[in-house]
């Protein structure tokens, strides 16, 4: 019986990404911890989440080397967080700039053309968004290498031989957009930031400190901003919207508007035993019930779905106040064996999605719920008897719903869904209505993945799937993980 909690020997979560790159750079930055002695260097290690090398294995660059070369792949991001946070040594802005581009690119980032990025900059007041000099200042050093002097060796070095300070993009900031207004437009700081080249994620972050509350101090200027924003934007699928609230400020994050983020669910009915028989008491509220049967044969979550998405947190705590269990294991373990009891006793596969899915992801309650016999359509008509205006696909196997309103639908496919007789037979007719279900799904904001039967029949297959598909399906919605 798998633990219904998740308090098992968790496995390690595989991650295809190449980073190559990331590990390089991370390498040239961690030498520097050559400057400790050999008993400094295990701590310094412990710190950035490197393991512990004996003291007597080689020179400090051999145990340096040593140590960074048994650092996963999957955990040098996190290794990179820490250097950025804290360190025993010295990263420089260049190397900074570097490693953040690397690390945020990983959360595949939306688009954003340099002809959006160009026309919105024309179209900013830098007289608004610089009304507050020191703020205004932090946001660019905080994304913008600002002591950068922009010369080439040679003119930096004949300015050194003549005793002159180099003319840093910071000295020439306070020149023409504060000492003396109108010198630079908001293009021209844009340019010189270097902010038409970055890359989406920099630039992402960027308009997301311009028009936060650590800059813009009236939320009408913040509000006049994102429009000006997002009229610009939006052409390109991506906005900034408001995703939270930082002391009574709004707060922005870019988004892509190809998701379904401007609908909320109301009503989620999942985890049935069989075809629900549903009635409204208000149409007008959308209040809806279950009539006849056992009303515990079919769950309906009628709470408010957060900006972060539907987690366990969520689904236990609405769990535990429908049943009046006072015990959070309790409910936990509980709500587990009734979403388990939901899945169809001829599908091993999608049992052991739900279990390894739980048991690679332990039992953090920040983690997505995953709901099991999701009812997409319902219609009290049998598909006999509507005819050709039937709805295809009634229930979705798994739904997630991801940050931002992003919604995606997990999909084990048995032989039933694409032969007759028992699977003797092949039912081009049953592919065909499988692939338009799927396009009806996309066309509404779905994103669809499907998982063949016998990937998932056997649980050590099911968890070696997921442990390759989880992180990668998390960095691309973002969650935080």
């Amino acid at each position: 019986m798998p633990d219904p909690l998740g308090f098992c020997d968790h496995l390690p979560m595989v991650d295809s990404r190449d980073r190559s790159a990331l590990r390089t750079l991370v390498g040239e930055v961690v030498a520097g911890l050559g400057s400790l002695t050999h008993r400094e260097l295990n701590p310094a290690f412990e710190q950035l989440g490197m393991p512990p090398v004996p003291d007597d294995a080689g020179s400090k660059r051999e145990r340096i080397e040593l140590s960074l070369s048994q650092v996963p792949d999957a955990e040098l991001p996190q290794v990179t967080r820490r250097l950025l946070e804290q360190s025993h040594v010295h990263v420089s802005p260049s190397r900074r700039y570097r490693l953040e581009d690397l690390l945020w690119e990983e959360d595949a980032p939306p688009e954003i053309p340099k002809k959006a990025r160009r026309e919105l900059a024309r179209a900013l007041d830098l007289s608004e968004l610089t009304q507050h000099h020191d703020r205004f200042m932090r946001l660019l050093e905080r994304f913008w290498i600002a002591e950068d002097p922009g010369l080439s060796f040679a003119e930096l070095e004949g300015l050194l031989l003549n005793g002159t300070r180099p003319v840093t993009l910071r000295d020439r900031i306070e020149r023409y957009v504060f000492r003396n207004p109108g010198d630079w437009s908001t293009e021209e700081l844009f340019d010189n930031l270097g902010a038409f080249e970055a890359g989406d994620a920099r630039l992402a972050r960027f308009l997301e400190g311009l028009v936060s509350a650590d800059v813009l101090l009236d939320d009408r200027l913040q509000e006049k901003t994102v429009s000006t924003i997002n009229g610009h934007l939006r052409s390109a699928g991506v906005e900034l919207r408001v995703t939270g609230n930082d002391g009574g400020y709004p707060v922005f994050t870019v988004v892509s508007t190809r998701l379904p983020g401007n609908r909320r669910p109301k009503n989620i009915i999942f985890a049935s035993f069989a075809k629900p028989d549903i009635r409204f008491q208000s149409s007008v509220d959308n209040d809806i019930e279950i009539v006849g049967g056992n009303p515990d044969d079919t769950l309906i979550y009628d709470r408010e779905i957060p900006i972060e998405g539907l987690r366990w947190r969520d689904l236990h705590a609405w769990w535990q106040d429908a049943r009046e269990i006072s015990s959070d294991t309790e409910a936990r373990g509980n709500l587990y064996q009734r979403l388990l009891k939901s899945l169809p006793d001829n599908s091993e596969g999608q049992k052991n999605l739900f279990i390894a899915y739980h048991q690679i992801l332990g039992p953090s309650p920040g983690d997505p719920a995953l709901l099991p016999e999701v009812w997409l359509h319902w219609d009290h008509r049998t598909v006999q008897e509507r005819g050709p205006e039937a709805l295809l696909r009634s229930r979705m196997d798994f739904l997630l719903l991801l940050p931002h309103g992003q919604r995606v639908v997990l999909e084990v496919d048995g032989s039933q869904h694409y032969t007759r007789d028992r699977g003797r037979t092949p039912d081009t007719g049953k592919y065909a209505e499988m692939v338009a279900a799927d396009r009806d799904l996309k066309l509404r904001g779905y994103e669809v993945f499907r998982f063949g039967h016998d990937e998932l029949k056997r649980l050590d297959a099911a968890q070696a799937v997921l442990r390759q598909f989880l992180p990668d399906m998390f960095r691309r919605f973002k969650v935080s993980n």
